[in-house]
């Protein structure tokens, strides 16, 4: 059996030596479909890597409340990006951030209430900017890093002072130290106390860009648009050890405070990174779909020269008929260079995606990610393409009658 494997795969590389430039041409129409795949997977894997970081590196005692949904997938990811829908599916209340902080071996607990304002300065007036309603414990759950001033304190009698991103920061009073200087958000003004530092990666688990954000406390925003709608709570336990426990309770405690309603989400470790890159998993999906169409075009690719390559062999296929080869044997000969074409196509389409994804990571933080998971899919995707296209040329091949084929000439 080995000596007849070595054999067709023996003849399927002299088949393509025969013919390089069709031959290349046929895996070209793999490897796009390919490289599509990796680059897709490969940014998804990178961006996963990279929440994932951002939360080992905060501490593993992090714990996160978000609003549940009961929709699919796709429709539920879409309301994520939808901000009115956002907060009419969200039932977390500023009230539940006392009860959690009520709770044994809960240390901190801060909520992120996203909405958007026009915000304005003596110089600058921008329509648009995220505005980020928060507590001071936020820093202490997530310590951001500050180039100038302080971050946001708890005070009975909040003041009104906001801190800004770097980026914002230059929009707003074109300078990056504007701690003292005073901006306008819905006929309020605030002082800023504080500027960000500017952040590598605008990818986190919040979804916050604070490059460009506006923070307030969670009570100004409330003063200057009546309510502030909560869209996640960031808690922080004393221990590890306490991580289920403290889980378990803020759950029973916020169902028990809602009279039933468990419309919310309670997550830790690694179920913390799953929603975020909402963004990014709608694009990959439909970057997917496109995937998915190059590789049937060029599965019909393999299939097309296959069933060149077949009618150019007939004659080939009565002789080997003649002197005792079997159908099974005819079958297999044309499979394998099914599969070695895609196969071929495979790795060329694993360089080139990588490839890509460098040239991706230099101009944007997902480095290339690696890893045996994607491998397997790629080879395994680009067998499944020889098999599927391969199989009708191969059977075409091995019915063909022997005393006819040998009447055959090219």
């Amino acid at each position: 059996m080995s000596l007849l494997i070595k054999t067709h795969l023996k003849l399927a590389r002299i088949s393509i030596k025969e013919n390089r430039t069709r031959s290349f041409l046929t895996c070209l129409g793999i490897a796009i479909g390919v490289a599509s795949i990796i680059l897709i997977l490969s940014l998804m894997g990178s961006i996963s890597r990279l929440i994932s970081d951002q939360v080992k590196n905060i501490g593993a005692d992090l714990i996160v409340v978000r609003p549940a949904s009961n929709k699919d997938a796709m429709t539920g990811i879409i309301g994520e990006l939808t901000a009115s829908n956002s907060y009419q599916r969200s039932n977390l209340a500023a009230s539940d951030i006392e009860t959690i902080k009520s709770i044994e071996n809960v240390t901190a607990a801060a909520p992120i209430a996203l909405s958007t304002h026009a915000v304005s300065t003596e110089k600058n007036t921008i329509g648009s900017v995220t505005v980020l309603g928060t507590n001071a414990d936020f820093n202490l759950i997530q310590p951001l890093a500050l180039r100038f001033g302080t971050f946001i304190g708890n005070n009975e009698n909040v003041n009104k002072t906001a801190v800004v991103g770097h980026t914002l920061s230059l929009q707003l009073f074109n300078t990056t130290n504007p701690v003292g200087k005073t901006l306008t958000v819905m006929g309020e003004r605030f002082i800023v106390m504080g500027v960000l530092s500017e952040v590598e990666e605008s990818i986190n688990f919040n979804n916050v860009d604070f490059d460009n954000v506006l923070i307030l406390d969670i009570k100004n925003v409330e003063e200057i648009s009546g309510m502030a709608q909560i869209q996640q709570i960031n808690v922080k336990a004393a221990n590890t050890d306490s991580l289920a426990e403290v889980s378990n309770t803020i759950r029973e405690q916020l169902k028990e405070k809602k009279q039933g309603d468990s419309n919310f989400m309670v997550a830790y470790g690694d179920e913390i990174t799953h929603p975020a890159g909402s963004l990014f998993t709608i694009v990959s999906g439909m970057l997917t779909l496109v995937a998915t169409i190059s590789l049937v075009v060029g599965g019909i690719g393999v299939m097309n020269i296959m069933l060149v390559s077949v009618a150019e062999r007939t004659h080939e296929i009565g002789i080997r008929k003649a002197v005792g080869a079997s159908g099974q044997n005819i079958l297999l000969q044309f499979l394998f260079e099914a599969l070695i074409l895609s196969l071929l196509g495979g790795f060329m389409g694993l360089v080139l995606g990588y490839i890509l994804a460098f040239f991706v990571s230099i101009v944007t933080p997902f480095a290339p990610y690696i890893s045996l998971q994607i491998l397997l899919v790629t080879f395994g995707t680009a067998l499944l393409v020889g098999v599927i296209f391969g199989i009708y040329p191969a059977l075409k091949a091995a019915s063909k009658n022997p005393i006819e084929s040998l009447k055959h000439y090219r």
